[in-house]
């Protein structure tokens, strides 16, 4: 992160809920000003670290430090966020005004500053002429700016979110992505994000954690995490990836039903002839200017098409005897200007660079989370 310094350190963080292990020796440092996703299944433990940080849940073993201060051991009332839950949590009967002044008015704040601050942070939502209105008057959406607006009322230096956005409809959480992710950047806040939305984790973060079963599988920025996952779970996690079965060939090839391929992919750790699992996105499945003398020419048969708007999904398999299928993403144009139809064959090419190799057999699951 360049010369920021770490604003958030945890240290060998583990959580035992009786005999269960939620987080497992868990350390992350997180930098002033920046926006972290915590990314992965229902379960995996990003709620409960989100919930340690904030002292809902104090830990078993290990050590958070904020701006250099150890709060380990603190209550949530002696520490420093403000906090955005699924639900919103708005106290129906109070107006939007009084839901956004809650935290400041314990402060003992002079009434006209509660009055001019909790102006500016409805100015600064969108929801300048709501404050007389209550919560249930309030859309989703609406009611996610006021809750965001009172977690920001104490000028906190870590905003905390937990799933905020994913009680919302498609095109309401979309546009609160963005306006969440500008706030932050404009208030430089220091902010992390539980969610198991991919997209929004990929479109709001600058960097994702990974988390599945209790531990960290990957820290990386979005384009990291997407193009160079770090094990076959963050790249069946995150995007949709081929899962192929192939042998390790020569250093620096692999071998698909009986073709050889070149890799850039990393072949170190097993044998010739060794069980690997080769790994492409569809969409960097390459038909157009190949031909089976292009570099990793994979002659395939088209098995069925499906059309997903701006482009579509082509399920194929290759043509040796293991018939091994996989996918690819092809444009209209590409499909309308080489006649791709079910049944017909095509040659194929799966660049180097963009294959990756894991020496170990993995099964992918189609069960979205």
């Amino acid at each position: 992160m360049g010369d920021k310094s770490a604003y958030l350190i945890i240290e060998n963080l583990t959580k035992k809920f009786g005999d269960f292990t939620a987080l497992e020796d868990i350390s992350l440092e997180v930098f002033e000003g920046e926006f972290v996703c915590f990314l992965g299944p229902s379960g995996c433990g990003k709620t409960t670290l989100l919930r340690a940080i904030a002292g809902l849940d104090i830990q078993t073993f290990g050590r958070i430090e904020q701006a250099g201060r150890d709060i380990s051991r603190l209550p949530p009332s002696e520490r420093d966020f403000g906090i955005v839950f699924q639900s919103y949590a708005l106290f129906p009967n109070l107006t939007v005004d009084r839901n956004v002044a809650y935290g400041i008015e314990n402060r003992k704040t002079p009434k006209p500053e509660i009055n001019a601050k909790v102006a500016e942070l409805l100015q600064l939502v969108g929801m300048p002429e709501q404050g007389d209105k209550y919560p249930a008057q309030l859309s989703g959406g609406q009611q996610q700016r006021v809750a965001l607006a009172r977690a920001l009322a104490t000028a906190p230096g870590l905003l905390l979110l937990d799933e905020p956005l994913s009680a919302l409809d498609a095109k309401v959480r979309a546009r609160l992505r963005r306006e969440i992710k500008d706030l932050q950047l404009k208030l430089g806040v220091t902010t992390i994000m539980v969610t198991h939305d991919q997209e929004e984790a990929l479109t709001m973060a600058d960097r994702i954690v990974i988390i599945n079963e209790g531990v960290i599988e990957q820290v990386g920025t979005p384009e990291d995490i997407y193009i160079r996952p770090a094990s076959p779970f963050v790249a069946d996690f995150v995007g949709t990836m081929n899962f192929l079965p192939g042998t390790a060939g020569t250093q620096g090839h692999v071998k698909l039903d009986g073709i050889e391929l070149a890799t850039n992919s990393s072949t170190n750790d097993v044998g010739p002839d060794e069980p690997i699992t080769i790994c492409i996105r569809p969409e960097d499945v390459v038909t157009r200017g190949v031909t089976k003398d292009t570099d990793n020419a994979v002659p395939a048969v088209v098995d069925a098409l499906e059309f997903l708007g701006s482009f579509y999904r082509i399920s194929l398999h290759t043509q040796g005897p293991a018939r091994t299928g996989f996918r690819a993403d092809f444009s209209i144009n590409l499909m309308r200007d080489l006649d791709i139809s079910e049944g017909r064959d095509v040659v194929v090419s799966f660049p180097a660079d963009l294959i990756r190799v894991y020496g170990e057999a993995f099964t992918h699951s189609d069960e979205t989370v």
